[in-house]
């Protein structure tokens, strides 16, 4: 897939998240995400990939505000996303970049029918729309995600829809939004293999048709291969790799991005990555200076304890953060 080059439309900048745990009075804090910088080009997919634990669904919710930072800053058309604090601008703010979730099932009201909640959306980010308005607006969503007669589905219940519909409609929710950005958390991990191509395929034809960026986590490299323009590696709460999606995964730079790779001989089938295959990555409880990625690492040296790896640019667009294979400087 080719790039844009457009200015970012949504961008991050030393972005940072800390949990405190350990009770009331405890100053221990867990580094969900540390110090990232990252940009979404109109028009675009940028994929974020890693294991669980690695911070790629706080990453979502920073930018969906249902976080707020501990450090940083996001801009989402130049402006300061922390500014926003009308109910009114942040009700805009979510409708400009809403989110779909990993499980289709949990985001739906089982008591109501699929009409009632895409209307329900309406009512609150086009309040202007009248009845009929919205009954066509639903209309219209329903078919651009490819569930017709459209008609018919306003009149089901969630259960009456397969997991494959249901994550259908959560994209015509987001999509009722007018969105510019859409924050896609995990949306075909529950899917079965052979329907997630069918919602992949949706998210290339509504970044293509519609002009919407995403922002896709996944644990899958094959189903990032596949969609995304750009990758994100996160491990452990930091940025190790980033850059065009055939250029990482064609040179991966980093031992991480190897070590995912290692894992699927054939980069374009589905996998799951499990602590058999590459072992789990740390909780990041007050960490000290160095690589997180050490312990695992089989090129690690004396400096990776020492001094933690910024992203060092190899090509244009592709960077890493390994003192080994992608030394700043």
């Amino acid at each position: 897939m080719s790039m844009t080059q457009d200015a970012p439309l949504l961008e991050t900048a030393g972005l940072t998240r800390h949990f405190r745990i350990g009770g009331l009075f405890s100053q221990r804090k867990l580094h969900a995400v540390d110090d990232l910088d990252l940009a979404i080009r109109p028009r675009e997919i940028l994929a974020v990939v890693g294991e669980s634990g690695s911070g790629k669904s706080t990453i979502a919710r920073l930018l969906a505000k249902v976080y707020e930072p501990t450090a940083g800053q996001i801009r989402f058309r130049g402006r300061p996303v922390s500014s926003i604090r009308a109910r009114r601008d942040l009700l805009a703010y979510r409708g400009a970049v809403p989110m779909v979730l990993q499980d289709p099932f949990a985001s739906l009201n089982p008591v109501h029918t699929i009409g009632y909640v895409l209307e329900r959306g309406l009512i609150l980010h086009q309040p202007g729309l009248t009845a009929a308005e919205r009954e066509a607006e639903a209309v219209r969503v329903l078919e651009a995600v490819g569930l017709s007669p459209a008609r018919q589905v306003l009149a089901k219940y969630p259960h009456e829809m397969s997991g494959g519909q249901r994550q259908r409609i959560g994209f015509a929710q987001a999509l009722s939004y007018k969105p510019s950005l859409v924050l896609a958390d995990e949306p075909v991990s529950m899917l079965d293999v052979s329907i997630r191509i069918g919602v992949l395929n949706l998210m290339a034809q509504l970044c293509a048709e519609e002009g919407i960026s995403f922002l896709y986590i996944t644990h899958d490299i094959a189903s990032a291969r596949y969609v995304a323009h750009r990758i994100l590696v996160m491990y452990a709460g930091r940025a190790v790799e980033t850059g065009p999606t055939e250029a990482v995964l064609r040179e991966p730079a980093h031992p991480y991005t190897r070590l995912l790779l290692s894992a699927v001989p054939d980069p374009r089938a589905p996998i799951t990555l499990s602590a058999a295959d590459t072992g789990e990555p740390p909780r990041v409880v007050d960490p000290g200076e160095g690589c997180r990625f050490r312990q695992r690492c089989p090129l690690a040296i004396a400096r990776c304890a020492e001094v933690t790896p910024p992203l060092a640019e190899l090509a244009a667009g592709h960077a890493a953060a390994c003192h080994v294979t992608a030394p700043a400087g």
